[in-house]
This record gives C-alpha cells, sequence and structure tokens, in this order.
C-alpha cells in the first residue's frame, strides 16, 4: 500500500515538471516569434497618426486589401478575408543567410465590441478556412485586434479571420452604426529589428570613402571587404552571408555607395473599409414601410380603373 502511494506521488512530480518543461518551452518559443515585437513595443498597433506599427520594421510598400459586408446584424458570424498578394516564385534571405520562402501576417484592427468568433459558433466551411493558422488577440485587454503570423505564404496570401458582431441591446458601449476598419498585412521579413539594428534583408552599404583593395570570403559565408581610405588607412567592411556583391576589388566608392543588391523581396502594406453594425428593427421598419407603399399604389391603381369604369358607364348612358 505505501509503496503504490510513493509510485503514485513520483509520477504525479514527474508530470507536474514535465508541464513545466513544455509550457517553458512554449514561452521561448513564442518570445521570439513576430508579432511579439509589436505587441510587446506599443500598447495599439495603430499610432495617431493612422500608420500600423508594423511598418516600423517593414519598410518596402506593398499592396494589401480586405473584404468585409456592407452591413452586419448584431450578434451574427462574417468573414473578412485579407488579401496579401505576391508573386510566388520570390524568395527572400533568411536569418541564417540562405534563399527561402516568403511568409505572411497581418493585423486587424476592429471596432469596439467586434472580436473573434468563437469556435463552437463556426461552420465546418469556415474552420476549413482557418485551419492552417492560428488566430490571436493582440493583447488582453484588446480583443477587438487581431493578429496572425509568421505563417508560410505560399497558401495564405488570403487570411480569413471569423469575426463576431457585438449587440447593443447587451453592450451599452456598442452602437448601430458605421464603423472603420483597419488592417495591415505584410509578406517576408523586415528590414530592422525592434533595437534599431538593420537585419541581413537590407542593401549593405559602405562606411566611409576610399579604394578596395581585397575582397574575400570567410568560413562563414561572410564577405570582408578591406577599403583604403584617402589617408592611406585601411578600414573592413563585412558583409553577411547570402548578399551579392556589385563591387569588386579596385572600385572606388563613397559612404553610402550600395556594396550589395538589395534582397528585399516582400514589404508592408494598410489599407482600411467600413462595415454597418444594422438594427433588425430599421430592417423590419424599411420591409414594412415598402410593403405599405406597394400596397398603396395597388389600391390606387384599382380606384382608378374602378374610375375609369364609372366613367364609361356615364358616357354610355
Amino acid at each position: 500500500m505505501i509503496k503504490n502511494n510513493i509510485i503514485f506521488y513520483i509520477k504525479k512530480v514527474l508530470l507536474v515538471l514535465l508541464s513545466i518543461l513544455a509550457f517553458s518551452s512554449i514561452q521561448m518559443n513564442i518570445a521570439y516569434c513576430f508579432p511579439i515585437y509589436a505587441q510587446q513595443g506599443y500598447e495599439n498597433p495603430r499610432e495617431a497618426t493612422g500608420r500600423i506599427v508594423c511598418s516600423n520594421c517593414h519598410l518596402a510598400q506593398k499592396s494589401v486589401s480586405i473584404e468585409v459586408p456592407k452591413s452586419v446584424l448584431p450578434n451574427s458570424i462574417f468573414e473578412a478575408k485579407i488579401s496579401i498578394p505576391y508573386n510566388n516564385e520570390a524568395k527572400q534571405i533568411l536569418g541564417n543567410g540562405i534563399e527561402g520562402g516568403l511568409n505572411t501576417g497581418a493585423v486587424l484592427i476592429l471596432p469596439e465590441g467586434f472580436k473573434l468568433a468563437p469556435k463552437n459558433l463556426l461552420s465546418q466551411e469556415m474552420k476549413d478556412k482557418t485551419k492552417n493558422f492560428y488566430i490571436q488577440n493582440y493583447s488582453s485587454s484588446k480583443s477587438n485586434i487581431l493578429v496572425v503570423g509568421p505563417i508560410s505564404g505560399k497558401n495564405n496570401q488570403e487570411i480569413t479571420f471569423p469575426i463576431l458582431s457585438p449587440d447593443p441591446q447587451k453592450d451599452k458601449n456598442t452602437f448601430f452604426l458605421k464603423y472603420p476598419i483597419y488592417v495591415g498585412g505584410n509578406r517576408g521579413r523586415g528590414q530592422l529589428y525592434p533595437t534599431g539594428d538593420k537585419s541581413n534583408n537590407n542593401a549593405f552599404t559602405a562606411n566611409s570613402n576610399g579604394l578596395i583593395k581585397k575582397i574575400e570570403e570567410n568560413t562563414k559565408g561572410e564577405f570582408i571587404l578591406e577599403i583604403e581610405k584617402s589617408d592611406s588607412e585601411i578600414v573592413t567592411e563585412k558583409v553577411p552571408k547570402g548578399l551579392k556583391l556589385i563591387v569588386n576589388e579596385g572600385n572606388t566608392i563613397i559612404a553610402g555607395q550600395n556594396l550589395t543588391n538589395d534582397p528585399n523581396a516582400g514589404g508592408f502594406g494598410q489599407s482600411e473599409t467600413e462595415i454597418v453594425l444594422q438594427n433588425p428593427t430599421r430592417i423590419k421598419n424599411m420591409i414594412l414601410f415598402f410593403m405599405s407603399v406597394t400596397l398603396a399604389q395597388i389600391f390606387f391603381v384599382l380606384k382608378k380603373k374602378q374610375w375609369e369604369k364609372v366613367q364609361a358607364a356615364e358616357m354610355n348612358f
């Protein structure tokens, strides 16, 4: 009996330890993933100027579009479809200097009260559209702001968000009005890290004027350029792996001149649209109004026909 109890408690302790390790592993993975940079640095991803903060690191501009219904009823589920187009043949330089496919991501800023629809309310069709990626709230206090990514861009140039509209009769902070919706969409890696440092997804430039005396490639695949300045001082420039040099030994260069090609194939874009939270009572009243107008027109025509018959009878008499 005592032996069984000891084994039981040992199993329990091991289970707790494994759970802690698994949770820590998940947290470590999340901590180094986009869009954690924006979530940690900004309470709201949309600045007062209207610019979405993703553009601080993703400097190239690309197109993005959003499709939503013109109007929705309260407490109903609808789709917000984000389109992030790019050339499927495009490749980007990864962090290790190797070429790879582009990834995509999006941030959707909804009006207050709108939020991600619970999975148990989704149709099977909607579940199929969203099964390949995970949508999360921007923060615990911003359930109306949704983010997704990075995800493989090959099959995710269109990202569908299932949205649940609010009910003003239950939520007194929402009203039957027209609301703006903002969206930002990205494809590919950024040019800057949150620290301000450049990523290797940039064209690298010279820091000084001079003559390129020597170009070598080290064991890591990086290019080392020895540049002789006008005062005969030798300075070195290091170019990350994966970039292609566009200068040669013997070339004279100036500060700010590109030493490599621009490897960036992606970019960030933002757009906006509007949606109306429609009052069902208003729709019912409108239908009743149209029906009454139609009936009035019918009775008017019948009355006119009756009057014409009376007139014809009097003329014949």
